[in-house]
Parts: structure tokens; sequence; C-alpha cells
């Protein structure tokens, strides 16, 4: 019987010259510099030094926000691109890094959060930006993160866990596997989950985040259009009013009590068959434009009394079967029978020239297209989320900063470099540990020659044409060659 090829050990020894793993983040590294980002947190925290700095503080940041998209999981984690000096240069030491973080207080955390929105402006203007003639649409969630020991303003989670309870915000950008990292907003693990004050606080931040051409006019017509998605915790009125004085629209999850119910049983007409909807309910439709068979909607605005939220809100009813295993405390009447209702509330008008083509169905999709954000935020735990590595909370506050800006970093570099050519829309549309597989993790090798240092991917690596021409690309968008 013949031995496997593949159970024979191939000799080892450490003679090899010039290789490197983890080359592709090197992709990532550029686009710190090339978006200003460096400069600009540098610049943020100067004055945070008295003497003449080793490494520049937004060097540290950059490379920080570089690890973490890499998989660094903590502040240790900059030992990666420590590691590889031939590669990305003088890295700071992990003591020099977790000072950095010691330096942003709060004062200078609001000033790296302006860093971030020059960087996201310099990228958008490269050619990773949204189209601003359609709507913008922003993504509002809270997450449980749990802490393992005891740090500063660690409490008890409504999960019954112990942690932190941040809200953040995403723009939504379909077209690659993220969205952008807006803002965010670490709070106390018993925070509430629809506490109107932390919402009116996150909507600030995140409007500061955006480019300013992105921004909201109140009372403009003619200005950039924003909506802002949440479930129902943040349905609240003071919520809304503070979305709509800030010129956003919103699409808020409503929750569903005995008015809600009143109403849609109002529209199950009970007929000799059992039940018979009403006209007003019309088929749901799937991300393809198909309709849903067992789905309805229907608009219960004039049903349901809405004086106290913003003039112009929309109250949007959905009825569905009951699946497998849900509860039915939500509607159980005898009309409604065995259907699970869900409702949410948005002032996008019915007519004119902001409309939603497609109607009710049409918001009813846009809507529930909110669910992307829990891709986002699990994918933010595998780029440094799911840990807060401080005892501090205010350093804590900075990590997540850098931990949005590692998410940046990672959607800008699909958008500038993947997204473009369809031959490389997996790299676009794959998730963050596939993507660190196929492209930061590619292995190299460094060459001197001409005095300049090449690097050369591993011909052999399934990905390297893709590679060899993102590096191109990305660098062709800010001008480099």
């Amino acid at each position: 019987m013949k031995g496997s090829k593949r159970g024979r050990r191939v000799k080892v020894d450490g003679s090899g010259k010039g290789l490197v793993s983890h080359a592709g983040a090197v992709l990532l590294a550029e686009l710190a510099a090339d978006t200003g980002l460096v400069g600009a947190v540098t610049r943020a925290l100067a004055d945070t030094y008295r003497g003449v700095w080793l490494h520049a503080p937004g060097q540290v940041f950059g490379d920080l926000a570089v690890a973490v998209a890499d998989g660094a999981k903590t502040v240790t984690g900059i030992e990666v691109l420590r590691d590889r000096r031939v590669l990305f240069g003088q890295v700071a030491s992990m003591p020099t890094a977790w000072r950095l973080l010691e330096r942003i207080d709060p004062g200078h955390l609001r000033l790296v959060s302006e860093a971030r929105r020059i960087a996201r402006e310099a990228a958008w203007a490269a050619g990773a930006g949204p189209d601003l003639t359609s709507e913008l649409i922003i993504d509002a969630d809270a997450t449980i993160l749990v802490a393992h020991s005891d740090k500063e303003n660690v409490a008890a989670t409504w999960k019954h866990t112990w942690g932190f309870h941040p809200l953040l915000t995403f723009l939504d950008r379909p077209e690659v596997a993220g969205g952008e990292a807006l803002a965010g907003l670490l709070r106390p693990g018993n925070a509430g989950s629809n506490t109107a004050a932390d919402h009116i606080e996150l909507l600030r931040l995140t409007l500061e985040a955006l480019p300013a051409m992105a921004r909201p006019r109140p009372g403009d017509p003619d200005g950039p259009r924003v909506l802002m998605r949440t479930d129902s915790a943040g349905a609240s009125k003071k919520f809304a009013a503070a979305l709509r004085q800030a010129g956003v629209r919103f699409s808020l999850g409503f929750t569903v009590d005995e008015r809600v119910n009143a109403a849609v049983e109002s529209l199950l007409e009970p007929d000799a068959g059992g039940r018979r909807k009403s006209r007003r309910w019309k088929a749901a439709v799937n991300t393809d434009g198909s309709t849903r068979s067992d789905t309805w909607v229907a608009d219960i605005t004039n049903l349901v009394e809405l004086d106290q939220w913003p003039t112009g809100s929309r109250l949007i009813a959905r009825l569905e079967p009951l699946h497998p295993g849900a509860q039915t405390t939500l509607c159980n009447t005898t009309n409604c029978g065995r259907y699970r209702i869900t409702c949410f509330l948005t002032d996008t008008p019915a007519h004119g020239r902001h409309r939603l083509d497609g109607g009710v169905p049409a918001l009813d999709l846009r809507h529930r297209q909110h669910a992307r954000v829990e891709d986002r935020i699990r994918q933010g735990k595998d780029t440094g989320l799911r840990n807060l590595p401080c005892y501090a909370f205010d350093h804590n506050a900075a990590w997540l900063q850098i931990v949005l800006t590692a998410i940046d970093l990672i959607t800008w570099t699909k958008l500038l470099a993947f997204n473009a050519n369809p031959d490389q829309s997996d790299l676009a549309t794959c998730e963050i540990d596939t993507f660190r597989y196929r492209v930061l993790h590619v292995a190299g090798q460094l060459v001197n020659k001409a005095r300049r240092i090449h690097l050369r991917l591993d011909r052999d690596w399934r990905w390297t044409p893709a590679l060899t021409t993102a590096f191109t690309r990305q660098r062709a968008a800010f001008g480099h060659t």
C-alpha cells in the first residue's frame, strides 16, 4: 500500500531571507497616511507632549488601527507591525502605545473624532464616497461588551452580564461587507436601551463625523438627504424631535401595544371563511423585488394617535405568520389569530419629490434592512470591539475610536482597491476574517533593488493578481504612481 504524499515531512531550516507575512496590511497603513489621518491625529494630540516625540502620536494611532484591522485584540497587538519594521517602518513599542491612550482625555477625544472626519472626507474624495444624490442611511444600535475583570464604570447589563453598553452608528454601504463606522458612545453596562439623551448625543457625534457636504441642511429641500434607522429602542418623542430639528429623516421601530393591536384588528375583517384582509394591506416585497404571498404591510397612521410625534410621521404595520417557535404574545386576538405584528414610524412622505418609489412595501423593505447593522456590529466585534482592554473608562473610549478607525480603513480599502473591479468583487464583499486571510495576511519577499525596497507577493497565492492591482488602484486614487 502506497503512503500518502501529504504525510511527508518537509525539511525545515532558518535560512530564509527578506520574507514577511501580513504584507497586505501595508494597504491599510498607506491609506491611514494618504487620507491625512496620521497628520490630523498628530495635530489633535500635539499639545499632550512636553517635548519632541520619537513617534508621532498620529502614527501610533494609525499603527494601532492597522493592527486592530489585522486582527489584534489588545494594545499588545501592535507588535505585529513592530516585528516587521522593514515593511512598516519604525513602529512604537507597546508601552508607547499604552501612553497614547492615556493622553486621549474627553477633550482630545473630540479632536480625534474630528481627525477621523478629515480622513473620511479625503477617502470619499479619492473615490470611496457614497452617492450624495441619493439618500444616506445611518443605522444606530447598541450592543453589550462583556468585561471579564473589574474596570471603571463597568456595570450589570440587561442581559444579566457584566460590562459596557455602547451606542454605535454605521453608514450603510451595502456594496461592501461592512458599513462605515461613524460614531460610538461608550456607556456603562446599566445604561438604558431607549435613553433619549444618549441617542441625541449619538446623533450629534454622528453628524459631526460626516463630511460637510454630506450633512443635512434643515429647511433646504436641495440639501443632502440623510435618514437614521433604529429599532424600537430609538423610538422616543425627544429623539424624533431632535432628528427633525437636525434635518434628518427617520425610520424608527415602534412598540406594538394595545392601540396598534386594535388598529390592525380593525383591518382584519372576519368572514365565513375565517378572516379577510382589508384592501389597505399590500404584499411585502423581498430585496430582489419579488412579492411575498404570506406577509402584508399597511399604513395605519390614521388609526393610531400620533399627535405628540413630529408632523408628518407615518406608522406602518407589518403582518406575517408566526415563525416556528415564536411567541404569540404580540398579537393573539380573535381576528389576528396567530400572526406576528411589527411596526415602524417614519416621516418619509407619501407624495412629493422625497417620497420612496414603491410605496408602503418599499418603506417596509428599507426599514427591515436595518438588520444589516447586526452584521456591522458582529464584524466590529471581530475587529477589536469584543474586548475593552483598559481599566480607565476614558482610555477605553479612546480604544473605541481606534476600533472604529480600523473598521473604516477596511471599508475604504475595499471600496477603493477592490469594489471597482468586478473580478475582485469577492474581496470587497467578504467578511473580515476572510479578508484578513486573503488580503492582509499574504506573505511576500522584500528585495533591495535600484535603491528601492520591492515587495514581491507570493506568486502562488491565489489572490496575488488582485492584490497587485489593488495596490496600484489605491495609490492612483491619491495621486501616487
